[in-house]
């Protein structure tokens, strides 16, 4: 499948990530090719959308696809996709292709961003809307038995009797038993006919096995293999099922089989009301709930135009800093484990963790389950004596560890070995498989959402962007340790400019109404781009709320990172992505 190379984006001083001028310059190049333009974004003909699109790519600039979402209205299914410049940074541009209810088709834009492979199988999935042109158009998150689309209006949640069930009933004749002291496998069985469970004693099979002497051929023969690597394996970081192609010990392909942790997240998300949200967000990456809680917040804090106190956007700021910190020296700890240094490095991780869990603790209540941010500020102070111990560990702390790290872990032999020119993924495969912070990052592209587009008030610290060179697992390891010294930066200055004052612009309200509109609100999460795309419409709860899922787009480039490698290097190939199985199944 032939795909667009990214191109340079044109010399220009227009700001090209405003809708009106992008329409009039999409009407210049294909006449009939928008149907209206708002601030909201730009609405394009059906039939016209690939075409745009690969004017806005190869023409403007448009190299990255940061998200592909869907809305379900009265009249129509709106597909929603935000397209940026990795150079030019700046908000990212909406375009926006309707369908009818009747036969819901859009073409696929995986022809020009390999991104759009994953986002379009989840709309697929959860809407029922069809991409023609795209290469492998099936669920992704549901099984594929499942008969319906949840995230239209018209599904309805359903109480489950007995013909619905996906599971029969075990006991139908109503009494409790205890399935412990029956059944031997435990759960969700179907008994064979006349088979009782009392009586019953497992068997152990033996597989014949020819002798050397016994085979009828007298050289090697390699035939492709295909192998599943979880959902329950300690390598694969969570409920994570890959389905993998071998020829021998190589690796033809690997594909991620997704959605056993799955738990509808989107869908309770628009039952809730929006400040019932925030708690649910702590269960997405569920190792960075901090940061999950500041970027839902302040994308719907856009849509009521509000604006925190100084005091409140400082201690966001210093939560999120040291959110990515604690994520980074998990995820590298957890990769010496996938190397088979076997817990020691984990360990040492996991006692600098506890130092700054014990801080979220004293702040919010929760070590890790957070539910610290509100709409217009934070749910409490810090309390006496916080600021203290933050300064003893940007100062003391966080840099020793570090530089134990490199120390001893970067520049061991066999870590080197290991890491060198293994998983590589090319400057313009990240960009074209849309992946995000690290990943990317280590592929060459200096992208930070810190940076392209400042929120909050990232625009007064100083802090780099590292990026890597080569695009292998020992690249995508020392962008990480690179970052944890950036963040202990911006920590420094936020605690020297930490103003006194109020925590939250008026009242705490129990209740809110959003007003109506739409907003991708975003930030740069330790795992990438963390996106939350909100429709309002006017009531208490979200008319559509969505989720861009970092390490669930990042996990699309999986493929393209190990084929041609062993097994052990998938291993750690898939642990340098860092994946969290809450956060790519919501």
């Amino acid at each position: 499948m032939a795909v667009t190379p990214p191109p340079a984006p044109p010399e220009t001083k227009e700001k090209l990530n405003d809708p009106q001028l992008v329409a009039e310059k999409i009407k210049a190049t294909i006449p009939d090719g928008v149907e209206s333009v708002s601030a909201q974004g730009i609405v394009i003909k059906n039939d016209k959308l690939l075409d745009v699109v690969r004017y806005l790519h190869d023409g403007l600039g448009f190299d990255y696809l940061n998200n592909v979402t869907s809305v379900d209205y009265l009249d129509r299914f709106e597909v929603v996709y935000h397209l940026t410049s990795l150079q030019r940074g700046g908000a990212p541009l909406t375009l926006k292709a309707n369908a009818d209810h009747q036969d819901p088709t859009v073409p696929s834009l995986v022809p020009v961003y390999r991104g759009a492979n994953f986002q379009e199988r989840e709309v697929y999935d959860m809407m029922g809307i069809k991409f023609t042109g795209h290469p492998d158009l099936r669920r992704i998150l549901m099984w594929e038995g499942f008969g319906d689309y949840p995230l239209r209006k018209s599904y309805k949640e359903p109480y489950w009797e007995d013909d619905h069930k996906p599971f029969g009933t075990r006991w139908d004749k109503g009494h409790h038993v205890i399935a412990e002291d029956r059944n031997p496998w435990h759960d969700n069985v179907k008994y064979p006919a006349n088979f009782d469970a009392m009586s019953y004693k497992p068997t152990r099979e033996l597989l014949p096995v020819l002798e050397a002497e016994q085979a009828a051929t007298t050289k090697l023969r390699t035939d492709e293999l295909m192998i599943n690597i979880g959902p329950q394996h300690p390598s694969t970081h969570g409920v994570l099922r890959l389905r993998t192609v071998l020829n021998g010990e190589t690796i033809v392909s690997v594909e991620p089989v997704l959605g056993y942790l799955h738990r509808q997240h989107e869908k309770i998300g628009e039952r809730n009301t929006y400040l019932q949200n925030i708690p649910y967000t702590d269960r997405l990456d569920y190792f960075t709930s901090m940061s999950n809680n500041f970027h839902y917040v302040i994308g719907v804090e856009k849509l009521m135009n509000i604006k925190p106190p100084e005091r409140a956007e400082y201690i966001r700021i210093i939560m999120a800093e040291l959110t990515r910190w604690l994520s980074h020296i998990v995820a590298l700890g957890f990769f010496y484990n996938d190397l088979g240094a076997f817990y020691t490095p984990l360990i040492y991780s996991l006692e600098e963790r506890e130092m700054i869990l014990d801080l979220f603790e004293a702040a919010s209540g929760s070590r890790m389950m957070c539910n610290y941010m509100r709409f217009g500020g934070l749910a409490r102070d810090v309390p006496e004596g916080f600021v203290d111990k933050v300064q003893y560990l940007v100062d003391t702390r966080l840099p020793k560890i570090t530089d134990e790290l490199e120390s001893y872990l970067s520049k061991n032999e066999l870590f080197l070995a290991r890491t060198k020119n293994v998983g590589i993924l090319t400057r313009e495969m990240a960009i074209s498989y849309s992946t995000a912070g690290p990943v990317l990052r280590a592929s060459g592209v200096k992208y930070d959402v810190r940076r392209a587009e400042p929120y909050s008030i990232y625009d007064r610290f100083e802090f780099d962007i590292p990026t890597g060179t080569t695009g292998d697992v020992y690249d995508r390891f020392i962008v990480r340790l690179a970052e944890m010294r950036e963040s202990v930066k911006i920590l420094k200055q936020a605690l020297k400019q930490l103003p006194p004052g109020e925590i939250m612009t008026g009242k705490k309200n129990y209740q809110i109404r959003v007003p109506k509109g739409e907003v991708y609100g975003r930030g740069e999460n330790p795992k990438g781009e963390l996106g939350f795309f909100v429709v309002s419409d006017g009531s208490p709860n979200p008319y559509r709320y969505h989720v861009r899922a970092p390490a669930f787009i990042n996990l699309g480039a999986l493929n393209e990172m190990a084929k041609g490698y062993k097994v052990a290097d998938m291993i750690i190939i898939q642990g340098s992505i860092d994946v969290v199985m809450g956060e790519v199944d919501r």
